[in-house]
């Protein structure tokens, strides 16, 4: 087991204007499970198949443990990848897929085989061992793919989106199961994902990027209770943090003639223009002229919960405003209701430069 160490590491590709990975600096405990996530574009896939030596790094260095790796070729960097569209031999059985990397790296036969039970036995496909990868389901040949990297017995896991290709009910199965598989093994773990939901729940950390930039790394609820940034606040969140932009006017949030209270703290320090964040959850529903007006477009009801989707007039507000609503409350398309939140609840940022300014 080893630690992974990102120290200014960059990669600009030939013939472009900026970095694809902008001087990443990123240390991964021993052990840790730390996703990588961001929109399509920021750097996250490229960043890991650095670390997996994929991917040339231009300036900077990559650490595994004491090692520098940032020249050394893939297969001395002890890493096992997984990818996203399983990468496994069609004309082999799961076992022979299993055991590849093994064969290839003159294990003998009897510790190969040994291996390869253990993987199977952790990954529940003892019973399809013999079977080729045509004969499984996406889920099965993904935990095929796990296996494969298991056996190896590496110091760190590589994984680029390997569950992107299942359908909505088995990633979140699936999920539950790698998180759950990697504790158990304690091997450092770097995992990229476009989807947030899956980043927050897998992560011990979660490293959010943008346009190649680090922009937060920390836990999942510290990242949704204390984002550093608009981006963040506004990329992790399901359904998205509303963010409006105000006044500072004495303590208050002036969004044309409404007032929304915010933090005493985070007021002292706004100059000017500031974009607040109000989780979903955070919205109080108050009588009529109360609060900001949201007319009804689409009531989300998902048992347990339910999410109001509106619109309001207020000047600032976004195009979509998001309530969390009791379920059991009846809205309708068409109505409007009038929402306000408390000072504690919302997030102040610098609109100009999207900083952070509650505590």
């Amino acid at each position: 087991m080893a630690s992974v160490t990102f120290d200014n590491a960059q990669r600009m590709y030939p013939g472009a204007e900026k970095p694809a990975v902008d001087n990443l600096n990123l240390e991964i405990a021993d052990g840790e499970f730390l996703v990588l996530v961001g929109p399509s574009g920021c750097g996250k896939s490229t960043s890991l198949r650095m670390l997996a030596g994929l991917e040339e790094v231009t300036d900077g260095h990559i650490r595994i443990g004491d090692r520098d790796v940032t020249h050394l070729p893939p297969k001395e960097r002890d890493i096992a990848m997984v990818f996203q569209n399983y990468a496994l031999y069609p004309h082999m059985t799961v076992a022979e897929n299993m055991a590849f990397s093994l064969k290839m790296a003159k294990v003998p036969k009897d510790e190969r085989l040994e291996r390869v039970k253990e993987a199977a036995k952790l990954l529940d496909l003892t019973e399809y061992l013999e079977r080729k990868p045509k004969a499984l389901s996406g889920g099965q040949r993904q935990r095929v793919a796990m296996g494969r990297a298991i056996v190896r017995q590496p110091q760190v896991f590589c994984m680029d989106e390997p569950l992107s290709n299942l359908d909505a009910k088995l990633r979140v199965s699936t999920r539950t199961q790698i998180a759950a598989l990697q504790q158990r093994l304690g091997v450092t773990t770097v995992y990229v994902t476009h989807d947030q939901v899956e980043a927050m729940t897998m992560g011990d950390r979660v490293a959010v990027l943008k346009d190649g930039i680090l922009q937060q790394v920390d836990t999942p609820l510290n990242l949704y209770d204390k984002p550093s940034n608009l981006f963040v606040a506004g990329f992790i969140g399901s359904p998205a943090m509303n963010l409006l932009r105000a006044h500072n006017v004495d303590g208050h949030a002036k969004l044309g003639d409404i007032e929304v209270p915010i933090d005493r703290d985070a007021a002292g320090q706004a100059h000017g223009d500031i974009t607040i964040g109000v989780r979903p959850e955070s919205w109080r529903i108050v009588g009529e002229g109360e609060g900001i007006p949201v007319k009804v477009t689409v009531v989300e009801e998902l048992g347990a919960d339910g999410f109001v989707y509106g619109t309001s007039g207020a000047e600032g507000t976004p195009d979509q405003v998001i309530v969390r609503i009791d379920a059991r409350r009846s809205h309708h398309k068409g109505e409007t209701i009038y929402v306000t939140t408390d000072p504690s609840t919302v997030h102040v940022f610098d609109t100009e430069s999207g900083k952070r300014l509650s505590k």
